[in-house]
């Protein structure tokens, strides 16, 4: 009888730590999620209202807004004028906006994985807070371009060091995290530009529509701190960790050939030479470079080109066309970027290849005007996103099955430099291309 007891304890003791290992891994891949929607809200937000903010703070006090452009119908023109410029501008490109949201995040990306070992992730998480929360109260008061763009340069640093120090976290927690973080990031450009969108539709200013937007640093935090359960090694600067710390296995059902990436004990932090840290680097390049002609193929269309196609005769205006074409967009990423279970994609070029034909396909109707309706262009925009979604999602989630454990985190990290670099180079290409095409003088 004594042993049945035991036997009966000891399977009780097991269900409830099955249990308890289910509990705990569910709430740390809704954490991951919520963490990664909080973490690029503020960032789509600025991106969803380039168009509006510059068009706040450059207008002229004294002078009417400008009329937009009549619409360009190349067999009924106006005979009276010998040249026409067919695009509704604004006077400054929401490239600009795209430049102050992109460079400080590259840069905290590019010098993060040499030294973030050193600060602890609350510190960084703490900051992540802060500066969220900042750039939406700067840019919800600001009255002129400069202190905009401080506003933005918030958002900018608090996305990017908050996608190198959560990706990097994901190596102390299951792999799906990596997926559950990618789909959040993708409800955050969905869940964001539609939100925006929805809210000035529905009356209120964008100013005020950003303020509103102050409950996501708090949820950010709330993710981190009340909902993620954090393991000791995320506690502490990694120079601090010790030897014994034990990194508690998240899923008991884990394939025994799985095991040594979810169950990693009594293993001594190593510090990477920075010799070893670009051998790293140089073998991720095949998923690197890809990642980064996508992204610098979609942004060059999402800030250098989407304000410029515009369908006069569609019953949205010019401001509530480039919102929507936010939306779509949104919508495309945020469904790819939760797809990596169902759809894993290993050769990622493919998609860079795709991405850039989108490229020719928008530039080559600023030149011809050669699609008929605007919902050609809808799904254009939304196959678009998708390409963007699943080369983000499935290369980090290659890096995060394929690395080994002991060099996992900080190729997690580096490789956020990716998407950053893409962005930045199209940033700087877009705001000439813009330029080119508001200056352009067109014989009728």
């Amino acid at each position: 009888m004594p042993e049945t007891e035991s036997e009966e304890n000891t399977v009780n003791a097991q269900d409830e730590n099955h249990e308890t290992n289910k509990w705990t891994r569910r709430r740390n891949l809704s954490s991951f999620w919520m963490l990664g929607l909080c973490n690029n809200y503020a960032y789509t937000i600025m991106l969803s209202a380039a168009f509006d903010i510059l068009g706040e703070v450059t207008a002229s006090p004294t002078e009417p807004p400008p009329i937009p452009s009549p619409s360009v119908n190349w067999t009924d023109l106006n005979n009276t004028s010998p040249t026409i410029n067919p695009y509704d501008c604004n006077p400054t490109s929401t490239a600009v906006i795209l430049v102050a949201n992109i460079l400080p995040s590259l840069c905290i990306k590019l010098i993060s994985p040499w030294f973030a070992d050193l600060i602890s992730y609350d510190v960084r998480i703490g900051f992540c807070v802060f500066s969220t929360a900042a750039s939406l109260i700067i840019v919800a008061v600001a009255k002129n371009l400069p202190l905009s763009i401080i506003g933005v340069i918030f958002a900018s640093a608090s996305s990017g060091l908050g996608e190198f120090s959560f990706l990097s976290m994901a190596t102390f927690f299951d792999e799906d995290v990596v997926s559950t973080w990618s789909s959040g990031t993708g409800a955050a450009g969905l869940f964001g530009s539609l939100s925006y969108a929805g809210l000035i539709a529905a009356g209120l200013s964008p100013r005020t529509t950003i303020l509103v937007m102050l409950i996501i640093p708090i949820l950010l935090a709330a993710s981190y701190w009340l909902v993620l359960v954090r393991v000791p090694a995320i506690q502490h600067c990694s120079w601090r960790r010790q030897s014994n710390i034990q990194y508690p296995r998240l899923l008991d059902e884990t394939k025994d050939d799985e095991r040594e990436d979810t169950d990693i004990q009594d293993e001594e932090v190593v510090h990477l030479s920075w010799r070893g840290k670009l051998v790293i680097i140089k073998s991720m390049l095949y998923l690197i470079i890809p990642l980064i002609i996508v992204y610098m193929a979609e942004y060059f269309i999402n800030q250098g080109l989407f304000e410029l196609v515009y369908f006069p005769d569609a019953w949205l205006s010019h401001e509530a066309q480039y919102r929507w074409y936010q939306v779509l967009y949104q919508i495309g990423v945020f469904v790819s970027r939760s797809s990596v279970n169902i759809i894993p994609i290993q050769r990622t070029w493919i998609l860079a290849v795709l991405q850039v034909v989108n490229v020719i396909i928008f530039l080559t109707q600023l030149f011809y005007f050669y699609i008929p309706s605007i919902f050609i262009v809808f799904a254009l925009i939304l196959f678009e996103g998708l390409l963007g979604g699943a080369a983000y999602v499935n290369t980090f989630f290659i890096i995060r099955r394929e690395v080994a454990v002991d060099k996992r985190e900080f190729a997690l990290g580096a490789a956020t430099v990716s998407d950053g670099t893409g962005i930045a180079i199209a940033a700087v290409l877009a705001v000439p291309t813009h330029a080119a095409f508001c200056n352009r003088v067109m014989v009728k």
